[in-house]
């Protein structure tokens, strides 16, 4: 168990910088993504045509699962009682869990690993993320 105490200012602060993490490695990816879709597929006119295809372009889809951590995170933050010690560390460990690339494995595991493999602007904030992460919990 996590030595961080439990009450709901520490919960409150801890994800609020897991959130900021998260979506900080989230641009990243969105970006590596993006340069990817755009040499290997075709390039991408504007922002609106972005967002469509983030949306609903099964390129990109294995990126909702980090999208829907972040939406977790939001919802835990506004939610009428603090989060408390138990819900940060829920969510802290479901994020380790997430961000745990694996070559061999499906959806969001591997295409992040590949993601590792392509893009050293992705590997920075793996690692910034992942240091975060320990020092949350």
């Amino acid at each position: 168990m996590s030595s961080i105490p439990s009450s709901p200012a520490s919960g409150h602060q801890r994800l609020t910088d897991l959130r900021n993490g998260l979506l900080s490695l989230h641009k990243t990816l969105l970006d590596s993504e993006r340069a990817t879709y755009e040499r290997d597929i075709a390039r991408i006119k504007s922002s609106t045509d972005f967002l469509k295809l983030v949306l609903y372009d099964p390129w990109f889809n294995w990126l909702h699962e980090l999208s829907e951590l972040v939406v977790l995170i939001d919802e835990t933050l506004d939610a009428k009682e603090p989060p408390d010690g138990f819900s940060a560390d829920r969510l802290i460990a479901q994020t380790q869990e997430l961000l745990t690339p694996n070559e061999a494995g499906h959806g969001f595991e591997q295409r992040y690993f590949e993601a590792l493999q392509r893009d050293p602007d992705v590997v920075l904030a793996h690692a910034k993320t992942r240091k975060l992460v320990a020092s949350l919990g």
